[in-house]
């Protein structure tokens, strides 16, 4: 499906918007749900993500395809591997099977896990067979996707001596590691975290309880790109969030506030209001622990006419799509100067935005959702627009909500 975007009023947006729970959060407490049936869990995702994950954690079949769900590939090799008398050959899309996956490979084989490469070593589809883990210490670079690192510490707790990871090099994306590190000791998991090394008890069973997953924000960093662009006094109520959040995306609270957009925190949910004009000064931005948001603000720079200098971009390669790469042909064709390197973004300010041009999306959710409130500056029409709902099932029914026109071409 391809559509075009057009604003349907040029008037002050009040709006106010659910947004779906962190497919973050939800993909590893399935994972923990499925290790410690004692856990119930309240607001789970609707992303295809989190589907492809339940059904995967359901299925007795041999062959689990979890389409283009990364994040589910990663932390259900290492499920499955402790998964005694299990044998499986998890696979994905085309895609999928050109995304690494042999660093956390070759971690689960360290530790004596029976995983073999089915086509092309190093990647997708692998045939896991299940069996009872012994060891309990293994060395993993910390400069790769935090996933790998997440994946083995979800299934640490089932390991007869637990597990100590030792983080060797730089460690990148660290917000999303002490996400899952906090999950597991809500759910009565003892961890602990110094330097490069992590631990991680052994748990047989937890108390029986229910989780809350908080809202998405990655999925509130199109509404805060929205209030950028829009006049002064909009706002955008989102809910259900939290000021303590364990999302690295939750910085998107001070990183806005380079585009006058002030965050307020009440009952749960947060109001996004554009109190003063973008600044023009440069934004120079370290974005290693929230890489996932790095589209969304580079759209916005360029809505607002904002040179960009952003880093820390090095796991962007890896993504849906080259992320880096895609966003450096979207935005020139737009009308932007802009260029790129294997871990850094640089945008120049710009002249004008070019009207009517079709936005390749890649396969890559936040390509389309990234690009959408560009709309409030010009029409645009947006590729396969049904890419969205990897992560956010509602998302043009929420922009129409909010006046942006969504017709099908």
């Amino acid at each position: 499906m391809d559509i075009l975007l057009n604003v349907l009023k040029n008037s002050k947006i009040n709006e106010e918007i659910t947004i779906s729970g962190s497919k973050s959060e939800s993909n590893r407490l399935l994972i923990l749900q499925n290790l410690f049936p004692e856990i119930t869990i309240n607001n789970l995702s609707d992303s295809d993500d989190s589907v492809h994950m339940q059904h995967a954690l359901s299925t007795d079949k041999e062959i689990v395809d979890i389409g283009h769900a990364g994040t589910a590939m990663r932390f259900l090799t290492s499920y499955f591997a402790v998964k005694e008398n299990r044998e499986v050959v998890l696979t994905g899309s085309e895609r999928m099977q050109n995304r690494p996956i042999e660093i956390l490979v070759n971690a689960l084989k360290d530790l004596g896990a029976d995983i073999s490469y089915e086509d092309k070593v190093g990647y997708p589809p692998i045939r896991i067979k299940g069996k009872k883990i012994i060891k309990d210490k293994v060395a993993i670079n910390g400069n790769v996707s935090s996933q790998y690192i997440s994946s083995l510490l979800l299934i640490a707790s089932k390991l007869e001596k637990g597990l100590e990871i030792e983080l060797v090099g730089k460690i990148t994306s660290i917000p999303y590691i002490k996400m899952t590190l906090t999950l597991l000791n809500q759910i009565g998991i003892e961890t602990s975290f110094e330097g490069n090394l992590i631990k991680v008890l052994p748990k047989t069973t937890v108390d029986k309880q229910t989780v809350v997953v908080e809202s998405d924000w990655s999925s509130a960093s199109y509404f805060y790109s929205i209030v950028a662009s829009s006049q002064i006094g909009s706002s955008i109520k989102l809910s259900a969030y939290k000021q303590e959040s364990l999302q690295g995306d939750s910085c998107l609270a001070e990183i806005y506030k380079h585009f006058g957009v002030a965050t307020s925190f009440s009952d749960n949910s947060i109001t996004l209001s554009k109190e003063k004009v973008s600044s023009k000064e440069v934004l120079e931005i370290d974005l290693k622990n929230a890489p996932d948001i790095a589209q969304t603000i580079a759209v916005t720079c360029f809505s607002e006419n904002i040179a960009c200098n952003l880093t820390g971009l090095h796991t962007l390669k890896i993504k849906e799509t080259d992320r880096l790469e895609a966003l450096k042909e979207e935005l020139t064709n737009l009308g932007a100067s802009i260029s790129v390197t294997n871990e850094t973004l640089h945008l120049e300010e710009r002249s004008s935005i070019k009207e009517n041009i079709a936005i390749k999306t890649y396969n890559d959710h936040r390509m389309a959702m990234a690009f959408a409130p560009l709309a409030l500056k010009v029409p645009i029409k947006i590729l396969d627009a049904e890419v969205v709902t990897k992560s956010y099932q509602k998302f043009w029914k929420d922009m129409q909500q909010i006046g942006i026109k969504v017709e099908e071409l």
